[in-house]
């Protein structure tokens, strides 16, 4: 696994590469990082994948919505990368329940199951975890911390 830092508004992200594409994005201090990836050993080197995806976040950063046009190599249970593709589908600026997340799947499938997949989502931003509320409409849960969720939305412009 190859990895790089890049540094944001919010403070530095440690990416991640493997042989088949991005497969992490993490804050520094946030739950989680290199999850499914841990005990894979580590080069830090900058790779033309890194240099699209520095692209791709200073392009978000910047306010714009751009496509994902990098290739992504989720690594989950098939349940988690299931829940990981429908906040793919999440558009920018618009936010989903984790309560609708689960009648897509299932419905009996639990909220709490959707909210640890969730949880577990290992390239924040790019796959679009903060987009995920509660049925109240409060934030809950995120990885990097709820400060970091609630100044994601408002930068899409979902909070005022």
């Amino acid at each position: 696994m190859k990895i790089c830092l890049y540094n944001s508004i919010l403070g530095e992200y440690t990416l991640a590469q493997s042989e088949k594409g991005l497969c992490g994005t993490w804050l520094q201090g946030q739950k989680h990082e290199f999850g499914a990836w841990n005990n894979e050993p580590k080069i830090l080197e900058d790779t033309p994948l890194f240099k699209r995806v520095k692209q791709w976040l200073d392009a978000y950063f910047d306010g714009q919505n751009r496509e994902i046009d990098f290739p992504l190599d989720l690594k989950g249970t098939p349940f988690q990368i299931q829940v990981w593709s429908i906040l793919l589908a999440i558009p920018y600026g618009e936010t989903i329940t984790y309560k609708e997340i689960a009648k897509r799947i299932s419905p009996t499938m639990s909220c709490q199951a959707v909210g640890q997949a969730v949880g577990h989502n290992p390239i924040s931003i790019v796959v679009p975890c903060h987009r995920v509320i509660a049925t109240s409409g409060q934030l809950t849960g995120y990885a990097g911390g709820i400060e970091v969720k609630k100044w994601l939305l408002k930068h899409e412009g979902v909070l005022k």
